[in-house]
């Protein structure tokens, strides 16, 4: 009988070769960065990069490249950039349960990013998911879907009204949720009881529990809510994550060098959650979230292509977790 949480620590028990079905976003992510230093309202050069992104479809990624079985339910339009979508995620080695909207556009995230690496600003066309989402949830296909996997992964980029729905198809599965933005992560506000982990940032924490609170107070707040697990991102800050058992902080190492902050926390989400689906605790699953979120950052690419042998180099330089409280 599968189940949500087993004890205080929220370990996941799960089959010996687990299958995760992600829901939300696999669409075209442009990265522009500024070669020099970036100078608001004017023309600044630099180097625009294409690829296949999309915050559930990046975790996926990583999920994968730890072992793990999975598929993946999007929408895209009828454009040649849906095509591209599709190899990515057949390339990925993803099951694809996707739907496509002929006369539609492919939803799209454009990045304007720094010399550093570091986000200026975001641009988000994604009107589609919206739009199909809430339809699409109340096929057949998707109850089979769900109803064949192990867990559950989803992002905010599915409207309320999806998400609970795909909560009430779930039933006991684990449900682990990405919040996306601060302005689409209290579209899961009404279903955090029923997640077995929320990862944020703190901009997305802030936003659910109406202001900037961090350690202990930030949790509480979170735990007021009905929260009962959840890992809180702050950049280069340590990484904050509570569960039954308490609170806990992991100091993420300094990466060897910084190609491109993009994706860093959606390849932490993955190798966390591919961790909880082989049975580690929280503790010991958000160490390799944090190994494989310095790959990240040290890649160029959203999802690092990491081997098992460096995989292994990086998660000697995290740190364990220290107890807050």
């Amino acid at each position: 009988m599968r189940s949500r949480t087993i004890n205080q620590g929220y370990n996941i028990r799960m089959p010996t070769s687990p299958t995760i079905l992600a829901l939300g976003g696999a669409h075209i992510d442009r990265r522009g960065q500024v070669s020099g230093t970036y100078v608001p309202a004017a023309s600044n050069p630099g180097m625009m990069r294409e690829d296949v992104g999309g915050v559930v479809f990046n975790a996926l990624r990583s999920v994968v490249k730890r072992g793990v079985s999975a598929s993946l339910i999007s929408v895209r339009g009828g454009d040649a950039a849906a095509d591209t979508v599709a190899s990515a995620i057949d390339n990925a080695g993803i099951a694809d349960l996707s739907v496509v909207f002929l006369d539609r556009t492919t939803p799209s995230y454009t990045a304007l990013i720094d010399a550093e690496g570091e986000l200026i600003v975001g641009l988000a066309d994604m009107a589609l998911y919206d739009l199909a989402f809430p339809k699409q949830i109340r096929r057949a296909k998707v109850r089979e879907a769900v109803g064949a996997a192990d867990a559950i992964l989803c992002d905010a980029n599915l409207p309320t009204a999806a998400l609970e729905r795909l909560v009430a198809l779930a039933g006991d599965q684990p449900i682990f949720a990405i919040a996306v933005s601060p302005a689409k992560v209290v579209r899961l506000t009404p279903l955090l009881d029923h997640l077995s982990v929320l990862f944020m940032n703190r901009r997305e924490a802030a936003a659910l529990v109406g202001g900037e609170l961090s350690g202990e107070a930030l949790v509480d707040a979170l735990r007021r809510i009905s929260l009962n697990a959840g890992v809180v991102t702050a950049g280069g800050a340590p990484v904050l994550g509570f569960d039954g058992i308490g609170i806990f902080e992991i100091a993420p190492p300094a990466p060897r060098k910084i190609a491109d902050v993009t994706g860093a926390g959606d390849a932490l989400t993955g190798a966390t959650v591919a961790a909880l689906l082989r049975g580690l605790p929280l503790r010991a699953a958000l160490r390799e979230g944090v190994a494989a979120a310095m790959l990240a950052i040290e890649s160029p690419q959203a999802v690092p292509s990491f081997t098992a042998g460096n995989f292994t180099q990086a998660l000697a330089l995290v740190p364990e977790a220290r107890e807050v409280a």
